[in-house]
């Protein structure tokens, strides 16, 4: 999992990784280019890879945590 912050500042994203205790790897990118490619509208926005990069699925809002682990592993 990684994590993509764009908004607010490099700041308030760091104190988001520390108040929510976060593990895994947080990129920033202020300059919203990797929403345009990745075709992101809003937030929270996932989209799940398989490991050749190809987009598998996407959800907007709090996604379901089940269908993630089962689509993660029929692309296994």
């Amino acid at each position: 999992m990684i994590g993509l912050g764009t908004q607010d500042t490099l700041g308030e994203a760091e104190e988001f990784v520390t108040n929510y205790g976060t593990t895994f790897t947080m990129l920033w990118d202020e300059s919203f280019e990797s929403w345009s490619a990745l075709r992101v509208t809003s937030q929270p926005t996932a989209i799940l890879f398989a490991a050749d990069g190809t987009p598998i699925q996407g959800w907007l809002g709090p996604f379901p945590e089940a269908e993630v682990v089962a689509l993660a592993a029929q692309s296994g």
